[in-house]
């Protein structure tokens, strides 16, 4: 795992590693484990902890000694481009991955694989195609577990992101999917959205070993509630929340006043301050100035264009958050129920508004990537007549 390294002007070195805990589970026939998340380590003494500040080519090596980079891509070439230690996608990222006409082959492999299986009956006459689509997202997390060293997140269809029970059987899907693969489950995370459903799933999941990735995370609410329920990691975004507060008071924001990026500040001071395992993976950027002030989150997932612009940027590139550093004035809202997650949840508009869009841009993306199996297929079924 990354080591995290500060400037002995801060009077600090701190490393994180891995502590990981194994338990076995069971699906269908095969025994899985599946390791939980990396806890902080005490900061070396001695004389590691003067050791000079190392020096970086850019910003984009200087963060990835701050903070895990994760590609938010599902474009193999552009991973193998900026060595990411993980990968994520969702349903816009692997629409647009598996439409490239490169990557045609995978839709047709899924097609011949598909031999009309249980998941694709019970999607029925209105979604026959759905199941395929399980598949394309577990094919491709297997082509990008290849080149990452570390983990890839494999997103549950958006259309069940307000059904608990449907959101825990198609994860379990899913890792089914990977295992018949060979993918140890402790290189995946699940991927879910952060409706109070989907919070729930994500309890019921961790509970069996299944590590949940909790995405379209806007408020402040959403975050207490997933690290309440044990989540191994949270996406909170920062760009969509900017957009929202562009549009609503007509100016742009600097970096520092980001109201994104507060709140990923919030969120990361809360989790520290209160001994949360849960990791914060920034998510959503709008320009390389938001990334640049949350150097030292535990993860940042980062677009490639904005990798680009931090790779060619040789500025210096301060910390700007630390586990030492953090603090807060919440208390820790331990027990969340629904009632009060709807209470808190729903006093946000921004939030409210951002989740139903987030949930509804993804569903029609899963949509375009069903249609598009369903075009194929109805071309084969005329080819072989």
């Amino acid at each position: 795992m990354v080591l995290l390294l500060n400037c002995p002007s801060t009077g600090r070195l701190v490393a994180r590693g891995d502590a990981p805990q194994t338990a076995a589970h069971r699906y269908g026939t095969r025994n899985i484990s599946a390791r939980a998340y990396i806890e902080e380590k005490t900061p070396p003494a001695g004389p590691f902890a003067k050791s000079p500040c190392p020096i970086y080519k850019n910003q984009l090596d200087a963060l990835k000694s701050m903070s895990v980079v994760v590609a938010d891509t599902g474009e193999l070439d552009l991973v193998k481009k900026y060595h990411p230690q993980d990968c994520t996608t969702n349903p816009s990222l692997v629409y647009k991955a598996l439409s490239m006409a490169e990557n045609r082959h995978y839709l047709e492999k899924a097609l011949a694989q598909d031999k009309r299986s249980p998941e694709h009956m019970k999607a029925g006459v209105l979604r026959p195609y759905s199941g395929v689509a399980d598949q394309l997202s577990v094919d491709l997390g297997c082509e990008l577990l290849k080149v990452v060293p570390g983990r890839v997140s494999t997103e549950v269809d958006a259309n069940l992101s307000y059904s608990m029970q449907a959101t825990v059987d198609k994860a379990l899907r899913l890792m089914e999917l990977y295992v018949a693969h060979g993918i140890d489950p402790s290189r995946i995370y699940i991927k879910l959205a952060s409706t109070w459903e989907g919070i729930e799933a994500c309890r019921r999941l961790e509970r069996q070993g299944i590590n949940c990735n909790m995405t379209l995370l806007f408020s402040f609410a959403q975050a207490a509630a997933c690290a309440d329920a044990g989540a191994t990691l949270i996406s909170p975004f920062v760009g969509r929340i900017l957009d929202w507060y562009k549009a609503k008071e007509g100016r742009d924001f600097a970096p520092h006043e980001d109201p994104g990026v507060q709140s990923v500040q919030r969120i990361y001071n809360y989790y520290k301050a209160h001994h949360y395992k849960t990791i914060v993976m920034a998510a959503s950027f709008r320009n390389a100035g938001e990334i640049r002030e949350l150097a030292g989150c535990d993860k940042i997932t980062i677009s490639p264009n904005l990798l680009d612009e931090l790779e060619k940027s040789t500025e210096p590139l301060e910390r700007k958050l630390s586990p030492e550093r953090a603090s807060t004035d919440v208390l820790k809202l331990s027990n969340m129920h629904e009632d009060l997650f709807n209470k808190l949840h729903g006093a946000d508009q921004m939030a409210v508004e951002k989740l139903k869009q987030g949930i509804e841009l993804f569903a029609a993306d899963q949509k375009r990537l069903e249609d598009l199996l369903a075009s194929i297929a109805m071309g084969k079924v005329r080819e072989n007549h």
